[in-house]
């Protein structure tokens, strides 16, 4: 049988094992969901608020224990991972304050007669596919908004990061969560396949690789389901000559080390123009070779291993690679990884056709390119199959936002690298996913958007009756 396990991937030590789902239990998963769907979706706003709101305060309250989960089962550094309880927190008391805005009718501005609104209603039981880069912020980002909106949600986390997805079902059902609103399922993707298949599932939410999305998205076509993708990412990082260059050296190296460089948003493409391109460069590469991978339990550690040993062998791979066809390392160990830690690595000469060009680098491994001009660099920026996220560093806002039109990317920050926030909306185009979430998009990606149209009463006069 298929299991959940918690690997240390500082140490390499199995520490805890799960098994997976029968597919008798998988069902009684479904039925109780769809079950408790019936009396969720009747239950006040103010009061799935509360649940939620409770669940911000106990995030806070036991921001330490759910923290460590986190640096045990992937290796996130403490500081990054009590960033991600609070972060996590801050979306669940969002939907909580706003969720009653949010949920209003719309009054609609109508050319004939009466009254038409816009009704956002709940549209069934939804189920959450998550990856072990947010273990937490990821659910919540998905969850809280169907939870405010009366679905009921099933989550299928990642195989590795079992005892946080224990924690977060536990943590949202000392909330007030009642049972089958939230519940999470170590189900196998055969499981999920089938569940998304079900009639009584209405829509999907994956976040993940490309190919996860695309065999989750088959499914849920074939079967008329809604479904959100937010996948992978290559983000480009834009350097103008005029740009301020202490502000983009320091950002380009917490855009690239942040999670150990495994997040969809980090930056990841460095794109600079050509009078500044040899400083930012040199620069850029003592940055991110004074940095050391470390022990993430540590206090000050920056980075910390992959999530796995196998993640930073395939990072590896495409390194040597690219080396072999060219490419230069300004920086980096270019040997192999020490188990799941893997060096701050800078890529030059990287070309099309190269593996380290077109693929998502999920690891703390940079690659910069020269732009003759603004124009060029944005042709770069463009040219990759993924649209997330992207920064553009000038002194010139006119200009700055000029490319930011052009950039094909879901969202793009100026002088600034991505960051996420309850408010702003989140998710990308191309091969980076389809949907938005967080702010009010999230909300009603997976609502029913139900038009009610009362037409003015006709006025009629009686006709007097005359009695004899």
């Amino acid at each position: 049988m298929s299991t959940y396990q918690t690997v240390n991937p500082a140490t390499g030590q199995s520490l805890a094992s799960f098994p997976s789902l029968a597919d008798a239990e998988a069902e009684g998963v479904l039925a109780r969901s769809a079950e408790a769907y019936a009396s969720w979706r009747k239950t006040a706003v103010k009061d799935r608020s509360a649940a939620l709101k409770r669940a911000a305060e106990l995030h806070r309250e036991r921001a330490e224990e759910l923290a460590g989960l986190l640096t045990l089962e992937v290796g996130k550094p403490l500081a990054e991972a009590r960033g991600e309880v609070a972060l996590v927190a801050s979306i669940y008391e969002y939907y909580a304050d706003h969720a009653e805005e949010f949920l209003d009718d719309e009054q609609l501005a109508i050319a004939g007669p009466g009254r038409a609104i816009v009704r956002t209603e709940p549209i069934g039981l939804i189920v959450g596919v998550m990856p072990w880069n947010f273990p937490y912020y990821q659910v919540a980002r998905f969850a809280a908004p169907n939870l405010a909106l009366g679905n009921t949600v099933i989550v299928k986390h990642s195989r590795n990061c079992p005892q946080s997805a224990l924690a977060i079902e536990a943590t949202l059902r000392d909330a007030g969560v009642p049972q089958g609103v939230y519940t999470n399922a170590f189900v196998t993707s055969g499981q999920i396949a089938a569940m998304v298949a079900d009639p009584r599932v209405r829509g999907v939410s994956l976040t993940g690789s490309e190919k996860a999305g695309s065999a989750v998205a088959e499914v849920a076509g074939r079967h008329m389901k809604k479904f959100v993708l937010e996948l992978g990412g290559s983000d480009p990082f834009i350097v103008l000559a005029d740009a301020d260059l202490d502000k983009a050296v320091a950002d380009a190296v917490d855009g690239r080390l942040y999670n150990g460089g495994q997040a969809c948003t980090a930056s990841k493409r460095f794109i600079v123009e050509n009078p500044v391109y040899e400083e930012f460069a040199s620069r850029f590469a003592a940055a991110m070779k004074a940095v050391r991978p470390g022990d993430p339990t540590a206090p000050g550690t920056r980075l910390g291993p992959l999530a796995s040993r196998a993640a930073a062998q395939e990072l590896s791979e495409i390194v040597k690679e690219a080396i072999a066809e060219g490419a230069r390392a300004l920086t980096g160990d270019v040997q192999g990884p020490e188990g799941a830690f893997f060096p701050p690595t800078l890529l030059s000469g990287v070309r099309p056709g190269m593996r380290a060009y077109s693929e998502e680098l999920f690891g703390p491994v940079a690659v910069v390119h020269r732009a003759s001009s603004a124009a060029e660099a944005v042709e770069i920026a463009n040219d990759s199959p993924y649209g997330l996220a992207a920064s553009v560093y000038t002194s010139d806002e006119a200009a700055a936002r000029e490319i930011a039109e052009q950039l094909e990317a879901g969202m793009v920050w100026v002088n600034s690298i991505s960051r996420s926030a309850p408010d702003l909306p989140f998710g990308g185009v191309k091969l980076s996913g389809v949907g938005r979430e967080l702010a009010r998009f999230g909300i009603n990606e997976f609502a029913n958007k139900k038009l009610v149209r009362i037409p003015r009463p006709t006025s009629t006069t009686a006709t007097p009756t005359v009695r004899g």
